[in-house]
């Protein structure tokens, strides 16, 4: 066969999902409470938009892409969504998408060479610098500090020997077990299970201390490390 200069190549992209919920006014006010808080939060990623516990037309979804649009939230495609209520001007219907495991990933999406998976914890022997992101789907441990525009993002508990400047996301597979600890609490956002807090919801008198957080029902409850 001769070259050819066309080729088709297979991706993985690691997207992340939101799923409104009614009623809508609500979703959209702690959407904006989202941003407001950090407004860095959605900036560059995939976006999958989720509507299996919303009822949307066609129109309903142009409406949709359109206020996402407006909040510089950029959908790759619709789960939960009947094939009928799509058109050619809207984002595909993705199908057979489930939550991945993800090894890691930097800044670009190239492979983090400085995390060492050791059985199920990656060890990380650096900081993780502003604008990286570490992708893991069991415990993280970073030795280091987390800057300001970083995230780690773990299915397990989160262990960071330094600083946390920038956002902490565990229990990504549901694991509502999952913890996040730290040596220096200034987070930009913690997460665990889908729930989150954001610097302003944080205990002031812990930041600057160590830390750590885990779900209490269906909150977050951070708490001083002695």
């Amino acid at each position: 066969m001769p070259n050819r200069s066309f080729r088709l190549l297979g991706r993985s992209v690691l997207a992340m999902a939101i799923a409104p919920e009614p009623p809508l006014p609500n979703w959209f006010r702690e959407l904006d409470e989202l941003i407001e808080r950090s407004p860095g939060f959605f900036a560059g990623r995939p976006i999958i938009l989720d509507a299996s516990a919303v009822d949307l037309d066609q129109d309903a979804l142009r409406a949709m892409v359109r206020d996402l649009s407006e909040r510089s939230i950029r959908l790759m495609g619709f789960e939960g969504v009947a094939e009928a209520a799509l058109a050619p001007d809207l984002p595909p219907l993705i199908s057979g998408s489930r939550e991945r495991d993800v090894a890691s990933a930097s800044k670009g999406g190239e492979p983090d060479r400085t995390a060492e998976p050791k059985g199920d914890i990656l060890v990380i022997d650096r900081p993780v610098r502003s604008g990286q992101s570490v992708t893991y789907p069991h415990d993280v441990t970073v030795i280091g500090s987390v800057s300001s525009g970083a995230e780690i993002v773990a299915g397990g508990s989160i262990h960071i020997y330094g600083a946390l400047r920038g956002r902490a996301i565990a229990g990504t597979v549901g694991n509502a077990g999952a913890r996040v600890f730290c040596s220096r609490l200034d987070a930009e956002l913690i997460a665990i299970a889908g729930l989150y807090q954001t610097a302003d919801d944080m205990p002031t008198e812990l930041v600057g201390r160590a830390a750590q957080a885990r779900l209490e029902g269906d909150a977050i409850r951070i708490a001083g490390l002695n």
